[in-house]
């Protein structure tokens, strides 16, 4: 696997391991070695950081500032674009799913080789006939 996408769902796995109600963390930091370690690209739609950040303020105030910077120096490539937002939308009205959410899989379905890695298991089991979107629970380094 050599380009991912992941949603906040995983992200936070990353950010904040330690919460106890957090499932998947293992699979989540071995991820994140890959990425980090440049064995994985990791590709992201142009709101990551925002979610990111929304559901981090939410979960940890305290750290948050902290967690800000942790984000903005992760190597990632931000995808855009309109095919991406097409796609998207697509998936969104097929789904009945957040356009925020979709964002995420269609990086993935514009982007050869990328595949969507999420711990959000509403949204796998709508989306997982579409291709190139793997449960964060069945990841495997």
């Amino acid at each position: 696997m050599s380009m991912v996408v992941v949603d906040a769902s995983v992200a936070i796995k990353w950010l904040i391991p330690q919460r106890p109600e957090e499932a998947d963390v293992e699979n989540a930091l071995q991820l994140f070695d890959l990425i980090d370690s440049q064995a994985a690209t990791l590709l992201q739609p142009p709101h990551f950081l925002a979610e990111v950040m929304a559901v981090a303020t939410r979960l940890e105030p305290d750290y948050a500032e902290r967690i800000l910077f942790a984000v903005s120096n992760m190597e990632m490539s931000i995808i855009a674009g309109t095919d991406v937002y097409r796609s998207a939308i697509r998936l969104s009205m097929q789904l009945k799913h957040h356009l925020f959410d979709t964002l995420y899989h269609a990086v993935a379905l514009q982007t050869s080789g990328a595949t969507f890695i999420t711990a959000d298991a509403a949204y796998y089991r709508k989306a997982q006939g579409l291709g190139r979107v793997l449960l964060l629970k069945d990841f495997t380094a």
